[in-house]
């Protein structure tokens, strides 16, 4: 079925027209020279037909879910790039995707939409987006859209730009789950042109069960809300979109999953880490993340990251810049308001929101217009703009710069609960707190969001947690970029544990920053924390938190907070007290990347 789609532009007073069943033609060899000339059209209009692709898939055969968006006037003589778009993890091609796909369509791109493997009309089990599982499926539709390769009821298409015999201009967007499946398809597939990967992970270790003790193999400390909502999501798929399909189903340890990532959350969600099996869960979790196969990306990529995103930080987005760049594949990156964790405001704000349709009248969207302009459409003028920005919450526009902030302010710990300038500030002395059995700390709930229920504020139990203030700024202080905090601890229940076989014996801890504002509110910034597993509580070590843009205000305090517990992590095995020293010549020290210019508490 074909159905005639009109589109509003941004600016245009025509209004969205679905005409279903306008045109219901029968199936149709796209590509013949015989099909008839499509008349002249309407700006924005374009037809939508539905696709079925049998993919190989892993070990597994099975069909995929697409939909293809032609512009009105494409054909083989008026060809136009295309774009393949999928969906968010639990999402298929009716949500977001088809808003994404009408987005390009109606700006005159050719776009192919699918569901991704295991969710709505497509089979196959979920792999979290493995390159050499639904990399490759991807791939095939790629070849559909060279015009090598037909759909299953034979149609081909021969009006999408190419490169070479076989290779379509070509580019991918989508966010999150259909983030990550970008990277995996170019990784395994270079005619991809162009990538526009938003809010997606980097490492699926760190995503979810972080260690932000920088340098180390120890794991870390299980994002049991998280990833227990997602994977009920998964399991659930069977049920949310009905399907007899043999594909679908696993028999081996799970319902929906491939056995790899069953294996590894029932690892994870037995609060153990046995050191013979570690090893084989990073495994598995680097092998379906960028982090593994990002060396085999060639494809100009702008990265999209949500500051309001506690399960892919910033920091995600940023050490696949770094890593991009370093090879030098052609690389960009911002970080825009919203995320996984909320954060999306009105267009009129400024900030993209595709199902709006506001590419034209957004930064995000100007800028990722820009981006398919430059590589798809071949614009040599083209402007994608600088290497990074950053939405500003305290004033409008995005702010601009040619990398992220060094480290470049050092605050220290002070023994009575400081946080001073200098060395020479820092009091002597020494203060202890020690974790309860049940979670005493709480930042953000991801099961709140998922099933619609408000989320608590963030808060902290006395006794269970240490703080050091500074004094109220006396000018405004702009944080853009990941602090790091420098410490040592004393945890001697911990010690004598130090070298079990399991390193859920070791100390786990939560950093955190507060903005305290002159009444006494405390601020979460948004609602971020770093969760670390102490290599050895015997020696110090690095911690490096979630990335933020924050100002603090004139008259505001920061405050620095390690915590004994998060109720959206794993905690401690029994209970570990823990002291913190503070002498000038030997404390802890936070290091926060500031915008050039503005002055030190």
């Amino acid at each position: 079925m074909e159905v005639l789609v009109s589109r509003a532009l941004p600016g245009s007073r025509k209004p969205l027209v679905w005409a279903a069943g306008a045109a219901l033609l029968a199936p149709l060899a796209l590509a013949s020279p015989a099909t008839a000339a499509v008349p002249a059209a309407t700006a924005g209009e374009y037809t939508v037909t539905a696709l079925k692709f049998t993919v190989e898939a892993g070990d597994r055969t099975c069909v995929v879910d697409a939909d293809l968006y032609r512009p009105a006037g494409v054909d083989g003589d008026r060809t136009a790039p295309a774009v393949l778009t999928t969906n968010g993890f639990g999402g298929s091609k009716s949500d977001g995707t088809a808003d994404t796909a009408e987005a390009f369509a109606s700006r005159g791109y050719v776009a192919l939409a699918y569901s991704g493997l295991g969710f709505g009309g497509s089979g196959c089990l979920i792999s979290l987006d493995d390159p050499d599982i639904d990399g490759r499926a991807a791939s095939r539709l790629i070849d559909f859209l060279a015009g090598t390769r037909p759909a299953d009821d034979g149609t081909t298409i021969d009006f999408v730009t190419k490169d070479g015999g076989g290779d379509p201009r070509l580019g991918m967007i989508g966010g999150s789950y259909g983030g990550a499946i970008q990277l995996a398809t170019a990784a395994v597939d270079r005619r991809v042109d162009a990538l526009v990967p938003l809010i997606t992970w980097n490492d699926l270790n760190h995503s979810l069960d972080p260690n932000n003790a920088d340098g180390t193999t120890v794991p870390g400390v299980f994002k049991w809300q998280w990833t227990n909502g997602f994977w009920l999501i998964g399991e659930g798929q069977p049920l949310l979109a009905p399907s007899l399909d043999p594909s679908r189903i696993n028999t081996l340890g799970c319902l929906h999953f491939v056995t790899r990532a069953c294996d590894t959350l029932r690892l994870l969600n037995s609060g153990r880490y046995p050191a013979d099996k570690v090893e084989e869960m990073q495994d598995f979790a680097r092998s379906v993340s960028p982090v593994s196969y990002l060396s085999r990306v060639e494809a100009p990529t702008l990265l999209v990251q949500g500051q309001a995103d506690s399960l892919f930080t910033l920091n995600e987005a940023q050490a696949s810049y770094e890593t991009l760049k370093a090879q030098g594949t052609e690389t960009k990156m911002i970080w825009q308001s919203w995320g996984h964790s909320g954060g999306m405001t009105d267009p009129a704000s400024g900030e993209l929101n595709i199902g709006e349709g506001n590419l034209e009248t957004s930064y995000v969207g100007r800028r990722i217009l820009a981006w398919f302009d430059r590589y798809l459409r071949k614009n040599a003028n083209a402007d994608t703009g600088p290497a990074f920005a950053y939405y500003r919450d305290w004033q409008s526009g995005y702010g601009e710069a040619g990398a992220v902030p060094s480290l470049s302010r050092k605050l220290y710990l002070s023994g009575d609960g400081a946080l001073v300038d200098t060395r020479a500030e820092v009091a002597r002395g020494s203060r202890t707190y020690a974790n309860w059995l049940v979670p005493t700390s709480h930042s953000e709930s991801s099961l709140s969001g998922l099933i619609g229920l408000t989320d608590p504020q963030p808060y902290d139990t006395a006794g269970t947690y240490l703080g050091w203030r500074s004094e109220p700024l006396k000018a405004p202080l702009d944080v853009v970029g990941a602090p790091r905090a420098r410490l040592k601890v004393v945890s001697p229940a911990t010690e004598r544990v130090q070298h079990s076989n399991d390193a859920a014996d070791k100390l786990v801890l939560f950093a955190k920053i507060y903005d305290i504002a002159p009444n006494g509110t405390r601020t979460l910034v948004n609602r971020l924390v770093a969760p670390v597993r102490v290599p050895d509580v015997t020696k110090p070590f690095t911690v490096d938190l979630p990335a933020i843009v924050h100002r603090y205000e004139t008259g505001h305090r920061l405050e620095f907070v390690i915590a004994a517990s998060d109720t959206a992590y794993f905690g401690n095995r029994g209970v570990k007290p823990v002291t913190v020293v503070s002498t000038p010549e030997d404390t802890g020290v936070l290091e926060l990347p500031v915008v050039r210019g503005t002055p030190s508490p």
